[in-house]
């Protein structure tokens, strides 16, 4: 039986606690990384589809139901043996789909009636701002100086990425309110995709997200609400052109399927708040494969608003409270009698 001092047992729960936190930075880092790209590729899909003669909620309504019928069985196998999770936290799937996957869609949507698509954009990406405040006001998260300082920085990028001030954009209150709710719903993504405690596998959390946005998106359109009209000409993009079942099969498998697993991924081990942050490079991605795919070539000043984007959520993360500190007062056992006093292993 060996024994030990209680500072080097402390020590070396330290050191562990340090390497599981920095592998979930790295592996949550990858996770956004894939999210963005392939949420980033869904607005150059969808444009093509649009230009072959589908309307923006066709694309939607499709994109939504193929990748709701690919991730049904692994988000049900992912519940084997813990059905009981489901039935307690059935209100938090019901919320996910309702607010962060069809109410941000749908509203998104319906704000760009109203407005420029950049403006409208801007202000959905405001979300990593109100889920900054949100975890403050809720759960007592005061954001750092770093943090606001993060926030400016990715703001003023986004700003320019957008090119929200180069055409004189047009500003409407009812298209601002549809964005705003767009943003809220995008807030819920990252809350709601970031909690662990609820104990539901981010598999199927995506999985019955997507189910139920699949009836509201389909309530919508039986309504008129969302404009539905689709073709089966050929979509013609830059590099190539693909037949509309290619183009409609990698729109839900790859920018809804993969992004909303990934994107859950990402959040559980970032948090809501730096995952929130990280996201905001889905803006980059959906330049870049407009630039490749609709031969969108971005103007030098986006450029300029891409590199404030990543450095503002390289601030924000120097900004964010070591997780070491939290991860090791929860494995760090009641306290001894005696700190001194050796302990058993």
């Amino acid at each position: 039986m060996a024994l030990m001092t209680h500072d080097t047992v402390t020590a070396k729960r330290s050191f562990g606690v340090r390497r599981v936190s920095d592998s979930r930075l790295a592996s949550g880092l990858v996770f956004a990384m894939v999210s963005a790209a392939s949420f980033g590729m869904s607005g150059s899909l969808a444009r093509g589809l649009m230009d072959a003669g589908w309307t923006a909620g066709a694309a939607t309504l499709v994109r939504v139901a193929i990748a709701a019928l690919v991730l049904a069985v692994p988000g049900a196998l992912a519940m084997r043996g813990r059905w009981h999770l489901l039935r307690r936290g059935w209100g938090v799937i019901v919320a996910y789909g309702v607010f962060a996957v069809a109410g941000a869609q749908l509203c998104y949507f319906l704000a760009v009636g109203y407005l420029d698509v950049s403006v409208a954009l801007l202000i959905e990406y405001t979300a990593p701002v109100a889920v900054v405040l949100w975890m403050w006001v809720r759960h007592g998260n005061r954001p750092t100086r770093l943090t606001v300082a993060g926030a400016l920085i990715a703001a003023a990028g986004l700003v320019l990425l957008l090119d929200v001030l180069g055409g004189g954009a047009n500003v409407d209150l009812v298209g601002v309110a549809w964005a705003l709710a767009a943003m809220v719903g995008a807030s819920v993504y990252f809350v709601i995709g970031g909690d662990e405690s609820n104990g539901i596998p981010g598999m199927t959390l995506a999985a019955g997200g997507l189910i139920v946005a699949l009836v509201v998106l389909s309530a919508a359109a039986l309504t008129g609400v969302l404009p539905i009209a689709w073709s089966t000409e050929t979509v013609q993009f830059v590099p190539f052109a693909a037949p509309w079942w290619a183009v409609a099969l990698v729109l839900g498998i790859v920018t809804a399927a993969t992004a909303y697993v990934t994107g859950i991924a990402a959040t559980r081990r970032l948090g809501a708040r730096l995952g929130s942050f990280v996201a905001l490079t889905e803006v980059m991605m959906a330049t870049l494969f407009a630039w490749i795919l609709l031969g969108q070539v971005p103007l030098a000043i986006q450029v300029g608003g891409a590199l404030l984007v990543v450095a503002g959520v390289v601030v924000v993360k120097l900004g964010e409270r070591p997780a070491e500190t939290v991860a090791e007062s929860i494995a760090e056992p009641p306290a001894l009698t005696d700190p001194q006093a050796p302990i058993p292993l």
